[in-house]
């Protein structure tokens, strides 16, 4: 193959439109727990994030709610994936073998939400929120009460029951119920069985199981490692418990031209991805995490 702009041109084009299908195949799960909200700028501030306000009888003034009550901050980060194409290969004719790398390139690309969202999620007994407590803390401030979010249980039935009765009964400052009802139980592979007996199953050790169906399991891999952690979330509300911050998609870019260092000096073309984006922390109230590193119930 004679290389020339026209031949480099069309190569990319061919790349680009492989690495745009592949990346929409993938169906990635951070979707099922975050929010996507849009960026616009290097980073953006949450202050609506706090107390969850509810409506009230109209006597008298409107009362203004407070919806500046946080300063929390979600950066973006520039994230990238390159690959590498020899320029004998090109010559050669040979870029077929090359077609899997691109769309490896761009599952990789569109699964990296996943990395960041659950990578947060598992750290979530440690990172700070709006209210400069871990995500998951037994010391969370609803008005003048301390309330919990977390616990060391092991995934079991009785476990659930207790998380998501502590998620219902949970009230904004003014004493108002919030009405979260957790429809997402988020585990890692070592608890899948767990989890599927507590939502799917008929029968509980003999026992007619009545809490079949009251959530949906979501097994996640990329928990793999945090083998005892499990999550319980409500994510039906406008803002879900984790938010990815999406300043720029995925794109496919290259650097191909012959005064390129990476090909005059290396004989290589270059081909990657980059993004912009970060994950964050939403409403703790929307979500219950336990470690797992307690006694079974």
């Amino acid at each position: 193959m004679v290389i020339n702009p026209q031949t480099l041109r069309g190569i990319y084009v061919a790349f680009n439109t492989i690495f745009n299908k592949a990346l929409t195949e993938v169906q990635p799960l951070y979707t099922e727990i975050a929010s996507v909200i849009p960026s616009t700028t290097e980073s953006e501030t949450y202050a609506w994030l706090g107390d969850i306000p509810g409506m009230r009888e109209w006597i008298g003034d409107r009362e203004v709610q407070n919806l500046t009550a946080s300063g929390y901050v979600i950066r973006n980060k520039d994230f990238e994936l390159t690959v590498g194409v020899d320029r004998n290969a090109v010559e050669d004719d040979k870029l077929g073998l090359y077609n899997v790398s691109i769309q490896m390139l761009a599952q990789s690309a569109a699964a990296h939400p996943d990395e960041l969202i659950f990578k947060l999620l598992a750290s979530g007994f440690t990172e700070k929120c709006f209210d400069g407590q871990p995500f998951f803390s037994a010391t969370h401030k609803i008005g003048e009460k301390t309330v919990s979010n977390m616990s060391h249980d092991k995934l079991t039935l009785d476990a659930y029951i207790k998380a998501r009765a502590a998620m219902m009964s949970l009230t904004n400052s003014k004493g108002r119920a919030l009405n979260l009802v957790p429809e997402k139980l988020v585990v890692p592979p070592a608890l899948e069985k767990d989890a599927r007996d507590i939502l799917v199953a008929d029968f509980v050790n003999g026992t007619k199981n009545t809490m079949q169906g009251t959530a949906k399991p979501v097994v996640v891999p990329q928990l793999a490692g945090h083998d005892s952690s499990w999550f319980l979330l409500c994510t039906n509300r406008p803002v879900k418990p984790l938010i990815y911050q999406q300043r720029k998609k995925a794109k496919f870019v290259s650097k191909t031209q012959e005064t390129d260092e990476n090909v005059f000096m290396q004989k290589q073309f270059l081909y990657g991805a980059d993004s912009r984006g970060n994950a964050g922390f939403g409403f703790w109230q929307m979500a219950f995490g336990s470690d797992g590193t307690g006694a079974a119930n």
